[in-house]
C-alpha cells in the first residue's frame, strides 16, 4: 500500500507523527508533506524534531514543490491522510484552491477517486467549517476528527492518540492493534 500523509498546522501533530510511526511498522510506503505551520507545531507540541518526523517516511516533498510526484494523478497511490487537518487546509481542499502541495495532492486524490481521510481539528466549529466538511463528505471524503472515546478506558494521551490513528487505518483496512475493538474487553 502507498499513502500520502500530510501534517498541517493545526494542533494535534502527534496524530500525524504516530500515523507515520505506525505505517512504517506496517511496511506501508508513505509520502510525507508537512506544511510550514505543521513543522512549527512539531517543535511546539512534541519532543520530536522535524528531521525525525521526515525520517519516518519513504519520500518527503516540500509543500511548495508543486512539481512533486504527488501533484499528478499519474503518480500511483492508494490514498491520503491529512493528520491533523487545519481549517485552512480543509477550506482549500473543499474549494479546489490548490495553492500548496497538501491541497494539490488532496485535490488529485479526489479527482482520481482515491480515499481521502481528513483528521480535522478545531473547536468550536463554525457554520463555514461545517459547510466545508459537508461539501467534502458528499463527495465521499472521510471526515474523521480525532474524537476521544472512553469505552476503552484510555490511561494516557498515547491511548487516545492511538485510537484516532487506528480509526484512520481502519479506513484503509490496515490491520493494527492500536486500541481494543468493541466487545474485546
Amino acid at each position: 500500500m502507498r499513502l500520502i500523509v500530510a501534517i498541517t498546522g493545526s494542533t494535534g501533530v502527534i496524530y500525524g507523527i504516530r500515523m507515520l510511526e505506525t505505517l512504517k511498522k506496517l511496511n506501508v510506503e508513505t509520502h510525507l508533506v508537512i506544511s510550514e505551520w505543521g513543522e512549527k507545531c512539531i517543535s511546539m507540541e512534541t519532543e520530536h524534531s522535524v528531521d525525525y518526523v521526515k525520517s519516518l517516511a519513504i519520500t518527503v516533498s516540500d509543500e511548495k514543490n508543486m512539481a512533486a510526484s504527488v501533484s499528478s494523478g499519474t503518480h500511483r497511490i492508494d490514498g491520503m491522510i491529512v493528520a491533523p487537518c487545519s481549517m485552512k487546509t480543509l477550506s482549500a481542499i473543499a474549494n479546489g484552491y490548490d495553492d500548496t502541495l497538501v491541497a494539490r495532492a488532496a485535490g488529485v486524490t479526489i479527482k482520481e477517486s482515491r480515499k481521502l481521510v481528513l483528521m480535522v481539528r478545531e473547536t468550536p466549529l463554525s457554520a463555514i467549517h461545517l459547510e466545508n466538511m459537508l461539501k467534502l463528505a458528499r463527495l465521499g471524503i472521510v471526515i474523521l476528527p480525532p474524537v476521544t472515546e472512553f469505552y476503552t478506558k484510555p490511561k494516557s494521551i498515547g491511548d487516545i492518540v492511538n485510537h484516532g490513528v487506528g480509526k484512520c487505518l481502519d479506513q484503509f483496512d490496515l490491520e493494527h492493534n492500536l486500541y481494543p475493538r468493541w466487545g474485546s474487553f
